[in-house]
């Protein structure tokens, strides 16, 4: 590359680290990956997730699952982050 040039990718991922997307766009992805995150049976049964300020809050019905999940808070960011590649999810709102 010349100097002073910089590739389409590093372009747009200054881009998006800038942009006021990117959160939406970590919820998108998470949302998409729920089902490798956690197992197909929790995902079932979890109506939404959502990332707001840093915390994911997730949604869901079923007594037994909203149980597990609280007690799993820890587990659920490690696995979230790991996904994502860089530290994202500071807490967990169970609903």
């Amino acid at each position: 590359m010349r100097h002073g040039t910089t590739s389409i990718g590093d372009a747009l991922r200054e881009f998006m680290n800038k942009s006021r997307l990117k959160p939406r766009l970590t919820e998108v992805r998470i949302q998409e990956n729920w089902e490798q995150i956690m197992g197909k049976t929790i995902a079932r049964y979890t109506q939404s997730i959502q990332l707001i300020e840093r915390k994911l809050i997730i949604t869901t019905t079923v007594a037994p699952l909203k149980q597990e999940l609280t007690y799993s808070k820890d587990k659920i960011i490690k696995l979230v982050n790991e996904m994502l590649g860089e530290n994202i999810v500071n807490d967990v709102m169970i609903r």
